[in-house]
């Protein structure tokens, strides 16, 4: 499903995602904005997924890839609820 050659490989590959994200995932939103209207914003994971692939095509597929675009529509799903969980804590961290 995900391959990930050694921890420091997943450091290197979280840093690409995160630039990725900064330049290219805007843009990537705007054109997506009517499909993602359209599917109620479930386009979005979509979206993700494609940063994902782009991730895993600059690191190369035998150092982090995955094994089809199906898997990387789930990650992002799996990421998505990660990210709305640690949200959700530090938000309730900060309100008491």
């Amino acid at each position: 499903m995900i391959h990930v050659e050694s921890i420091m490989t997943a450091l290197v590959a979280s840093f690409i995602l995160s630039i990725l994200n900064g330049f290219i995932r805007p843009i990537l939103s705007i054109l997506a904005f009517p499909l993602t209207l359209l599917t109620l914003g479930l386009f979005t994971f979509v979206v993700n997924a494609a940063m994902l692939q782009m991730t895993a095509s600059v690191m190369g597929d035998s150092r982090f890839g995955f094994s089809s675009f199906g898997a990387s529509i789930l990650i992002s799903v799996v990421m998505s609820v990660i990210n709305m969980i640690v949200t959700e804590h530090h938000l309730e961290k900060l309100t008491k």
